[in-house]
Formats: structure tokens, C-alpha cells, sequence
């Protein structure tokens, strides 16, 4: 069984509440780091421990951290991105429901890092009933001096805020997630300058997720090298996995990065396997935004090596052959899902959720939207499907923010590894709608 750093506490009853939290050893990491360590040397213990972002993007912490800018006078400020939007991604929504202490305690010991004394958790609108359970959460965390004004005799002050979003996707991405918290529309902003510089309220700002937050407290408990001693190559320490789809056993999942696919889809102690006995036709590793990967790709690289749950392993061959860990979205297809319905319900959220901003993203996701909503629906013709790659060609890489890269990816991989079966829906059209469908019925067509 695999080392757990997050959850090895999820079970034990009451977790949620201060008490049980502080006698499991909760806020030993933020009491160390006040009485023994200076800010710097957090910092420095988070730069050992190679600890990446957990968002999906993965990129190092520390180095991140050491990014922000320090004028004299000029206050500085921690953002918690708990706007868990991703399709196929849940844990962070898990770990604020179950132990919201961790979290909180995560964010004490960053902004003590970083030279914040107001922080924020933004988190998603829907997820209400974890917004109560933070605010009562930080109540006790307050009620026992670990908030407020010299946090116990440091001379440390913090103040921590829980703000709701309004649902939108867009707001995952730092800058638009900045502009929602300063009450504008949640607009990406243009980088440089990057939030490190100017962010909130045009002063210097971080912006994390709840998983990386949460995992500064391990960090700081055990040392940095020692963190950096779990894990494979550049990928260490633990990893939160959703795993969803058609699997025997779907969760959350704490796993040490470096695990095989293999191991992670079909041992008992994680997924169990493709539900009902049936065989897997593919897999989405990371969340909705990474390129889908065929079965004889899923626990294999292109070069016949085992195909680990790491940063690099899953990228290896780049997005010919490989996909992302991304957010940690574990999508799984049995043989009797269509790749072509699937990516067609991806591209509707992309379109959906395009702030408008760029026009390559606002018009190109609709334009991809209708020709697979057409395909889908029979009206297809075999031309549509390089039409859709043309499209998605010229969004990626040419929109303010990344949201543009994540509607165009699935499309790609889609065409890339299952294009006979786009041809197969166009030459077949009653056939692929009566197995999708379970009838052959006369096609809605939109154009």
C-alpha cells in the first residue's frame, strides 16, 4: 500500500473538527515553522521538496514562490484557487469537505512563507455546503490563536477570507480568477505583468490550489528532502487521483508518483479495473483538458516502457503518444464508449465556458462544437474532419489563456488516435446512432 501524506488522517472520526484535528498532530508544521524557521527557510524546504503544482499546469512551487515581488510598504497576498472546475476532477472538493483543517494550515505556513497577512480561499459557487464547513473551520482555527494578530507570540498576523465564485470555469485561471476576487467579470489579463508582480490589487500576489497548499504541510512536518525522496525524478512527494468512468471502484485516490498506470487501473486497491469485465477503449489521464490516450497507449509508452503516473511518463513522446497528469482527472472508457459523443460533450463545456475574450477561442470552440455536434448526429461528411483540425490548430496557442490549448487538445487527440471512427459515424450515420443511441432516430441537425 502506498505512503499516504493528505488523507492518512481522512478516517479517523470527527477529523473535520479542531480538536480531533489538533490531537492527530494538526498545526505542528505551522507551530514549527513559527517558533524555529524563518519565512525564507520555508521557502527553501518547499524548493528541496520538489513539490510541482497540482493544479495541472506543474509547475515548481518554491520556484514559484521566489518569484514575488517584495517592494517596501506594498502588502502581498496568498490566493487559494479552490475553484475545482475541471471536468473529471473532484479531490480538491474531497479534501475541504473532510479535513478543511489541513488546508487551512497549509495556508498559514505559505503566507508566513511569503510575507502575507490576508489571504483568500476562492472556491466554486456550487460547492456551498464546503464553504460553511471552511468558515466554521476557520472560526476554530481563529478561536485558538492560530489566525489573527501575533499568531501564538510569533509577532506573525494573518487574516484568512472565504469568497464563493459564481461558477464559472474561467475563473480556474489565476489572473481571471483575480479579477472575479477584485469584483470585475472574470476575465483572463494579459501576462506580463504576471501576478508574482501585480495581481491582487495590483500588488505582488501567489496563486496556488487546495492539493498544493494542503501538501506544504507535510513538507514542512518531515523536511523537504525527505518529501523529495518519495516519488520518481522530478516527480515527487504523493498525488491526489479522481478516477471516474467505468471502472470497478471510483474515488479519490492518494498515490506515490511513479506508480505504474497499470498498477493505479486495475489493482483492487485503486480502481479495480474496467467495470463489468469489460475492456478499456481508452483513457483521459488528467482531466478533460488532456489529450485522450488509446488502450495500447494507456499503460505503455510508444516505446514499449510502463507507463507511470508521473509528470513525465505520461507526457512521454509529447501529445503524438503521450498526455498530461494534468489535474489529476482519471477518466477511464470502456470499449462501448464513443470517443466522437465524448469529445463532442467536452468541446460543448469549452464552448460554454470561453470567457469571449480572444476571438480564436470564443468563435473556433463553437465552430468545433457544431461540426461534431453534426457528425454526431448524422449529418457528417468526411471533409468535417479536417475541417476540425484546422480549427482546433488555430486556437491552440493563440489565446490569452490557456483555455484555448484545453478545447483544443481533445480534439487533436481524438482525430489523432481514433479517426476511424469520426469516418465510421459519417459513412455509417444509422448504425453508429442506433449503438448510441439504442434507435435510429431522424438527426437534429444545428448548423
Amino acid at each position: 500500500m502506498g505512503r499516504k501524506l493528505l488523507l492518512d488522517r481522512i478516517n479517523i472520526e470527527g477529523i473535520k473538527t479542531y480538536d480531533v484535528y489538533r490531537k492527530s498532530g494538526g498545526y505542528d508544521a505551522v507551530e514549527k515553522a513559527l517558533k524555529k524557521m524563518t519565512p525564507d527557510e520555508v521557502v527553501e524546504e518547499v524548493k528541496k521538496s520538489g513539490l510541482r503544482g497540482r493544479g495541472g499546469a506543474g509547475f515548481p512551487t518554491g520556484m514559484k514562490w521566489s518569484f514575488i515581488a517584495k517592494p517596501e510598504g506594498v502588502p502581498r497576498y496568498l490566493l487559494c484557487n479552490a475553484d475545482e472546475s475541471e471536468p473529471g476532477t473532484f479531490k480538491d472538493r474531497y479534501l475541504m469537505e473532510h479535513i478543511p483543517h489541513l488546508l487551512i494550515e497549509g495556508m498559514i505556513l505559505s503566507s508566513y512563507a511569503l510575507g502575507c497577512n490576508k489571504s483568500f480561499i476562492y472556491i466554486r459557487g456550487e460547492f456551498m455546503w464546503i464553504l460553511h464547513i471552511l468558515e466554521k473551520a476557520i472560526a476554530e482555527a481563529y478561536a485558538n490563536g492560530w489566525l489573527g494578530k501575533n499568531i501564538k507570540g510569533s509577532g506573525f498576523d494573518l487574516d484568512l477570507h472565504v469568497t464563493p465564485g459564481a461558477g464559472a470555469y474561467i475563473c480556474g485561471e489565476e489572473t481571471a480568477l483575480i479579477e472575479s476576487l477584485e469584483g470585475k467579470r472574470g476575465n483572463p489579463r494579459i501576462k506580463p505583468p504576471f501576478p508574482a508582480i501585480k495581481g491582487l490589487w495590483q500588488s505582488p500576489t501567489v496563486v496556488n490550489n487546495v492539493e498544493t497548499l494542503s501538501a506544504v504541510v507535510p513538507i514542512i512536518t518531515m523536511g523537504g528532502d525527505t518529501y523529495a525522496g518519495i516519488g520518481i525524478g522530478r516527480s515527487t512527494g504523493t498525488k491526489l487521483i479522481s478516477a471516474c468512468g467505468n471502472i470497478s471502484k471510483p474515488g479519490v485516490y492518494e498515490i506515490e508518483l511513479g506508480l505504474s498506470v497499470e498498477e493505479f487501473l486495475y489493482s483492487d486497491e485503486y480502481c479495480g479495473g474496467i467495470k463489468d469485465g469489460k475492456r478499456l477503449k481508452a483513457c483521459v489521464p488528467g482531466g478533460s483538458s488532456v489529450p485522450i490516450l488509446p488502450h495500447f497507449l494507456v499503460t505503455k509508452t510508444a516505446n514499449g516502457e510502463q507507463r507511470l503516473m508521473s509528470y513525465e511518463s505520461l507526457a512521454d513522446g509529447g501529445f503524438a503518444t503521450g498526455s498530461m497528469l494534468g489535474s489529476g482527472g482519471f477518466i477511464v472508457f470502456d470499449e462501448d464508449q464513443c470517443v466522437v459523443r465524448n469529445t463532442w460533450n467536452f468541446t460543448r463545456f469549452y464552448h460554454h465556458e470561453s470567457c469571449g475574450q480572444c476571438s480564436p477561442c470564443r468563435e473556433g470552440t463553437g465552430w468545433m462544437e457544431k461540426v461534431l455536434h453534426r457528425i454526431e448526429n448524422g449529418h457528417g461528411h468526411m471533409h468535417d474532419i479536417d475541417l476540425l483540425w484546422d480549427v482546433q490548430r488555430k486556437i491552440e496557442g493563440n489565446t490569452i489563456c490557456p483555455l484555448g490549448d484545453a478545447a483544443a487538445w481533445p480534439v487533436a487527440a481524438a482525430i489523432r488516435h481514433f479517426r476511424e471512427e469520426f469516418e465510421w459515424h459519417i459513412n455509417e450515420p444509422k448504425k453508429c446512432l442506433e449503438k448510441n443511441y439504442g434507435l435510429v432516430k431522424e438527426p437534429v441537425l444545428t448548423v
